[in-house]
């Protein structure tokens, strides 16, 4: 194997290494545990090689936060393979939230402000994506006309992710989350197949 090959093999192995670590670290014990210098204690490397990978730690949490959304994506295109429209849009809700339940440290920093707006609205874009091609897909096949279409899709995230962060509190709970979350997107639906909604 050619050196450079070699060692191109290596440093994507260290970087996941690292990023595998950080995700732990995430996941068992939030984010006020992440830290480059916890991170190369687990990794058993010291702190300025974990630097080689990531500038800082802002740079280490948007990685998670990319890593996190092509998570959630898998999961989400599995749902998505739901021939009936109806239902289909009622597993996503409910994978949505599941996700959030299982996950709540990291799914808290994918939508918190650990990276700017900007950078969540680029790392959120597929999975926004898949919300839009649901709702084109569901609008066509009931005849409903959507007159303000983002609108409708930012009603339809708002209301999966205030269900999902619900999920996250211990009183409401991850399932009840996923019940209420397709028990308010089929009221929703309900509603624009009867009235379609208006631009303000």
């Amino acid at each position: 194997m050619p050196t450079g090959t070699r060692r191109a093999r290596e440093r994507a192995s260290t970087r996941a290494r690292i990023i595998e670590a950080a995700l732990h670290v995430l996941e068992t014990e939030g984010a006020s545990a992440l830290t480059i210098r916890r991170i190369a204690t687990d990794v058993e490397y010291s702190a300025p090689v974990v630097y080689q990978y990531f500038a800082n730690k802002d740079a280490l949490v948007l990685e998670l936060v990319a890593h996190g959304h092509a998570l959630m994506m898998a999961e989400l295109e599995q749902a998505a393979e739901e021939p009936d429209i109806d239902q289909r849009m009622m597993r996503i809700a409910s994978e949505y939230v599941r996700f959030a339940g299982e996950h709540p440290h990291l799914y808290q920093v994918m939508n918190g402000n650990a990276v700017d707006a900007e950078e969540r609205r680029r790392a959120a874009a597929p999975a926004i994506g898949v919300l839009k091609e649901l709702l084109t897909t569901w609008s066509e096949a009931h005849d409903v006309v959507l007159t303000d279409f983002d609108e409708a899709c930012d009603i339809v995230w708002g209301t999966l992710y205030g269900m999902a962060s619900l999920g996250t509190v211990r009183t409401v709970g991850s399932e009840r989350a996923r019940r209420l979350a397709q028990q308010a997107l089929r009221t929703l639906l309900r509603g624009w197949r009867t009235s379609p909604p208006e631009n303000a």
